[in-house]
């Protein structure tokens, strides 16, 4: 280990010169084990690894993160996955561990959004968690360590170029950390904040119901919100992230891109699209973004092109508007976490259009009389944490 890394450039290649480093003179808690990560590749490993890091400690499970441009895609728990999730997540074929299960929970909640991502795992990298990683596109992985067998693996993936980081997993961070904008610094304690499921003592609908399996995914949605840039909400069911919006200025445009991924996470695993009868050989990226078009409004319209005979033996019959929301209606039991008070009843319209039953937020809004009224004519459970989670 060393107390500084030099790095290649900045966040675009005009910016130089570029490179991490530990301002006290001490070692890096890191250890590049191959491949030579850049700047926005470190920025979504330590973002990412605190993620995971939380998420074992508050639910003592395997935790997994899928990262872009330094916000989470998708992240998940080691919970065993339903035959369809593994097939919706291009899994079936592969033997998984829990660690494994966890990273395909997280990769697969928004695949979209997961091309190209930076992996960050709780626990020590397997043999099935390098296989996984190994044949999906991706830029690198942080993890506490590696065995022979999953080094040996991730370090043949893009040409021996695969990005590998080992962190220290007994670091502490400084209590007080600094950010440079426009040559000017700015100082904060770091957010300490401990979340588990303490935090959703305060319900304040008349529905007072929280399953453990609501608790889970409510502490998976705030530890998300966390690390992902503000304004942002996070859906979430069954051990994982389904949907997460963020960097939106406004809350309702943050609830509605969450709420659209949520609904594709779930028409994914309609009978259709499972049945979609692709040509043998089509990659899984081309499959992703086929079954995205297949969903949207717009699929019949290229149908219309005759863009269909990429991709299929057969001219697939379309998802009706009716059937999509028939489907959609049976989506329940989502949890939805908000980095910040939701301003109006309109946020809960929409989020119970995408299943959501429970509902985590901080409270605090001249409206949330108004948020309570609404929840309580869905039958919602609502908890006041009295935390904001913005991240920047």
């Amino acid at each position: 280990m060393a107390n500084e890394l030099a790095l290649k450039y900045g966040c675009n290649p005009n910016q130089k010169p570029s490179r991490i480093f530990m301002k006290d003179g001490k070692e890096l808690p890191i250890t590049v084990l191959n491949g030579k990560p850049g700047y926005i590749n470190f920025l979504d490993a330590f973002n990412s690894w605190q993620l995971v890091k939380e998420l074992k400690a508050a639910l003592h499970l395997p935790a997994a993160a899928s990262f872009k441009h330094v916000s989470p895609a998708g992240a998940a728990v080691a919970v065993p996955m339903s035959d369809t999730l593994k097939k919706i997540y291009f899994v079936d074929d592969l033997e998984l561990s829990p660690l494994a299960t966890a990273y395909a929970r997280a990769r697969g909640a928004d695949r979209m959004s997961s091309y190209g991502d930076f992996i960050a795992l709780s626990e020590v990298c397997d043999k099935e968690t390098a296989k996984l990683i190994a044949r999906e596109v991706s830029d690198g992985v942080i993890a506490p360590g590696y065995t022979e067998e999953a080094l040996e693996i991730l370090k043949g993936k893009r040409k021996g170029s695969y990005n590998v980081i080992q962190i220290d997993e007994s670091y502490t961070p400084a209590p007080i950390e600094h950010k440079d904008c426009y040559g000017i610094t700015f100082e904060q304690g770091r957010n300490e904040l401990k979340i588990d499921e303490e935090m959703l003592q305060n319900i304040v609908t008349e529905n007072k119901t929280l399953s453990e399996e609501a608790k889970r995914d409510l502490v998976i949605s705030l530890i998300t919100l966390k690390y992902t840039q503000s304004n942002s909400v996070c859906y979430a069911k069954d051990g994982q992230a389904i949907g997460i919006g963020a960097g939106q200025q406004s809350r309702i445009h943050c609830t509605r891109l969450a709420g659209n991924k949520a609904d594709i996470w779930w028409l994914r695993q309609h009978p259709k699209v499972l049945a979609l009868p692709f040509k043998e050989k089509i990659r899984r990226a081309d499959r992703d973004n086929t079954i995205d078009v297949y969903i949207s409004d717009d699929y019949e319209d290229v149908l219309a092109d005759g863009m269909w005979e990429q991709f299929f033996t057969v001219k697939p019959e379309p998802l009706s508007r009716e059937e999509k929301k028939e489907w959609l209606s049976k989506l329940t039991g989502v949890s939805l976490g908000s980095d910040a008070f939701f301003p109006f009843g309109d946020n809960i319209e929409r989020a119970h259009r995408s299943g959501v039953e429970f509902i985590a937020q901080p409270g605090g809004s001249i409206r949330d009389d108004n948020v309570i009224d609404t929840c309580n004519k869905y039958h919602m459970t609502m908890a006041f944490t009295g935390i904001r989670l913005f991240h920047h």
